[in-house]
């Protein structure tokens, strides 16, 4: 049985690139496009910003080393504490993965081509195609393992080349831009953060709570708060044991949370809404306001602007007036 978070092998459905690499291939690893393994690569950083303008110039380099992308937002909490172990994992690495940041607020394109349905969501670029590795911000030594799988698929399509950092080089491939450093983050955030990183959801909570109690107005500890708690629910629990007790019982207000949860943690954010959203009308008023909560939970975890936050919000609007 499938533990939660799930790995890369279950998560959902491939991503579609072909509007980036169905293309004429650069000559990056040869006049052909293929492969080249085992070569060092000059560059001038490990860490880059991905642009709709620049991304087809990192399709060229997954021909000689993998690359790594997160797609995140800078007002989204748990995508900065996620960008820590990203960086972490890349330097220990030594040069076995590049990694590339994609700011999805700014480049459109990118999230489309990637189908990235929540954020922070974390993709490969394996010899010029995607492969789809997870969302959501998850401990380090979960990352790790997703990345050794990179790893490892990388060197079954030749691709292992290492990146070298050429420290007289002033600019990325083709023009990309290296990647600032990040700013500090605020203690109570820092707190969480080391929480969940160790797996201690509730003292994440904890810490986002007070974060919240000294500044109401903390969106970033609100959406934090949001997810870690949906990591907390979903922690120690399977797939077949939440699924199974959904199908058994489609009127068990608690059975359809978890599975609404699970459906959120992979990224099928419709599923969730439209679940607890059909559910909603048929529950006693204790039971409505605990769904509402929840739903009130996602809107902050797939972020207020989102497209189908608005509709959910509309949808549960009508249903309660």
């Amino acid at each position: 049985m499938s533990q939660i978070p799930p790995t890369p092998t279950n998560l959902r459905g491939a991503v579609d690139l072909s509007g980036l690499v169905n293309r004429p291939q650069a000559a990056a690893g040869g006049a052909t496009g293929e492969p080249v393994a085992g070569e060092a690569i000059e560059l001038p950083s490990l860490f880059f910003q991905g642009t709709d303008a620049n991304f087809n110039d990192f399709i060229d380099l997954s021909m000689r080393v993998p690359v790594v992308v997160a797609l995140s937002a800078s007002w989204a909490d748990p995508d900065r504490r996620l960008a820590t172990v990203l960086d972490t994992v890349t330097s220990d690495l030594g040069g076995r993965i590049v990694l590339v940041q994609v700011d999805v607020d700014a480049n459109p394109q990118l999230v489309q081509a990637f189908q990235a349905q929540s954020v922070p969501a974390v993709a490969g670029i394996v010899a010029g195609r995607p492969v789809q590795l997870f969302a959501g911000a998850l401990p380090e030594e979960q990352v790790r393992d997703v990345i050794a799988q990179l790893l490892e698929l990388a060197a079954q399509n030749g691709v292992t080349g290492t990146a070298a950092v050429d420290a007289d080089a002033g600019a990325s491939p083709e023009g990309a831009d290296a990647e600032p450093e990040p700013e500090p983050l605020p203690p109570l955030h820092a707190e969480a953060y080391e929480a969940i990183d160790r797996g201690d959801y509730q003292a994440a909570i904890a810490a986002y709570k007070t974060a919240i109690a000294q500044d109401p107005r903390d969106t970033m500890a609100i959406a934090g708060l949001a997810q870690v708690s949906l990591l907390d629910r979903l922690a120690g629990r399977t797939l077949d044991e939440i699924r199974t007790a959904a199908a058994a019982d489609p009127s068990d207000r608690d059975a359809q949370l978890a599975v609404a949860d699970l459906d959120l943690s992979g990224g099928h954010v419709d599923d969730a809404f439209d679940r607890l959203l059909t559910l909603f009308p048929k529950l006693d008023s204790a039971g409505k306001e605990t769904v509402r909560a929840r739903i009130l939970e996602y809107f902050e975890i797939v972020g207020v602007d989102d497209p189908r936050v608005g509709k959910a919000r509309a949808r549960l609007a009508s249903l309660l007036y």
